[in-house]
């Protein structure tokens, strides 16, 4: 990951918050010198201070397989990104860069019995459908058609061990190009607006005296 430090967000609830608001997450693993990753939505638990990452994967892939000897894990979850071009600085002579958010989770997966996929189910269906009266809840799947499903996937929790980030939004530059970079990205396509609205609402952190 791209370390530096006037990337980071001093706040770790902004970035557990960008977690739950980019849920589908790219899930890596290796074994036997054989890397894997697939893309799951997964959902954040708190438990006694600790924070685990659910889901469900398909059985018998790739995937599965690696994580069963390898339970070592990296989730990673994008936000917007854009091309932002040195054309837009005060002194327009350096590399053009890109502006991104994203958040590095590691940790310790661990396969769960069919009763836990179960709640895994309706705990995902329900938050995502975010509709009670919605005929795809869970809860309204007919029962042969379910026991066919829990046959093909399994369950997981990830118990997080360690998070990294980087919210690379032009920090490192001066005030002027920060509003220049940020008037240019207002014009552009919807990651290149979502960025500049994440730069507006920093610059006041970024740049105090404004």
């Amino acid at each position: 990951m791209y370390n530096v430090p006037y990337f980071k967000e001093p706040d770790p609830k902004k970035i557990k918050e960008f977690i739950q608001q980019h849920p589908f997450a790219m899930l890596i693993g290796c074994a036997n010198n054989f890397s894997v990753a697939t893309q799951v939505p997964l959902l954040m638990e708190e438990r006694a201070g600790q924070t685990f990452l659910k889901g469900h994967i398909m059985r018998n892939t790739d995937h599965h397989k690696a994580f069963v000897q390898n339970g070592h894990v990296l989730c990673v979850f994008s936000g917007a990104h854009t091309h932002v071009s040195a054309s837009w600085y005060t002194n327009p002579h350096v590399a053009s860069t890109w502006n991104y958010m994203s958040v590095h989770a590691r940790g310790t997966l661990t396969f769960l019995p069919e009763e836990q996929l179960l709640q895994i189910l309706k705990d995902t269906t329900a938050h995502f459908e975010n509709n009670i009266h919605s005929p795809a809840l869970f809860e309204n799947l007919p029962n042969d058609y379910v026991q066919r499903l829990v046959k093909a996937i399994v369950g997981f929790e990830i118990e997080v061990t360690e998070v990294a980030h980087v919210f690379k939004l032009s920090q490192n530059r001066d005030a002027e190009s920060y509003q220049n970079i940020i008037g240019h990205l207002q014009a552009g396509d919807a990651d290149a607006q979502t960025i500049a609205v994440e730069m507006q609402q920093r610059t006041s952190k970024v740049f105090p005296a404004l």
